[in-house]
């Protein structure tokens, strides 16, 4: 489990990273579309390599499995980047990533409590909503005006 939070701790550091590169190329593109489609292009092309040396191979039927809200994922990726390709030099880093991971939580909530999705059912109980209303008072410490 200890080896989960790590890699999940990981993800997060490498967000805002993302946030502040891909704006970096939106100002030498000039639009944010330009730069999350190129950053889009690379991390496919990446992939595909990846998928290429591991042999990895689509099952055959898995086409006739899927409905069509599985396919969805990379149109969602595609709003995540370049919406915070815009957001990140008028929020900076840390109200980005602190609004972004409250809208998770709050999202998070409901996908768990009803099993959405594909997640587990997991209870929305006292415990959760006050640590999600944390995160959220934590928005408002962050962002405040100096």
């Amino acid at each position: 489990m200890a080896w989960f939070l790590l890699l999940a701790v990981l993800t997060g550091v490498v967000l805002p990273v993302q946030a502040g590169v891909n704006h970096q190329l939106r100002l030498v593109l000039g639009h944010p579309a330009l730069a999350a489609g190129i950053s889009f292009l690379i991390g496919t092309l990446a992939l595909g390599t990846y998928i290429v040396a591991a042999r990895l191979s689509i099952p055959a039927g898995a086409f006739g499995r899927t409905l069509w809200w599985h396919w969805t994922g990379g149109i969602l990726g595609a709003f995540f980047v370049a919406i915070a390709v815009v957001l990140t030099p008028r929020l900076g880093a840390a109200t980005l990533v602190a609004t972004v991971v409250a809208g998770q939580m709050v999202a998070s909530l409901f996908l768990d409590h009803y099993g959405l999705v594909g997640y587990a059912k997991h209870p929305m109980d006292l415990g959760r909503v006050v640590g999600a209303l944390l995160v959220i008072a934590g928005v408002f410490l962050i962002q405040r005006p100096r």
